[in-house]
């Protein structure tokens, strides 16, 4: 069962602000995503309506799961000291 990756449009224009090797490891995990949308290491924020995040490096990935379309929407992407405010 794999999920589709949808983007905000704030999140697409995050990434490609970012240099190629910082957005192409973003990539990657996002495409990870796909197959896993909760992977070791994913966190559930506390306050949202059920977001998660996922490390990667310093940048946080932030992005909402919906189970009955089978969907990752992310909604957030950012530098660690960023991407909650």
């Amino acid at each position: 069962m794999s999920y589709m990756i949808t983007y905000v449009p704030s999140a697409a224009k995050a990434i490609r602000k970012l240099d190629r090797s910082t957005a192409r490891r973003l990539l990657d995990a996002i495409e990870s995503l796909a197959s896993d949308p909760r992977p070791p290491g994913s966190i559930q924020l506390k306050g949202g309506s059920g977001e998660f995040r996922i490390r990667v490096g310093d940048y946080r990935v932030v992005y909402g799961i919906h189970h009955d379309e089978l969907v990752v929407l992310v909604l957030r992407v950012g530098h660690r000291r960023e991407v909650y405010r």
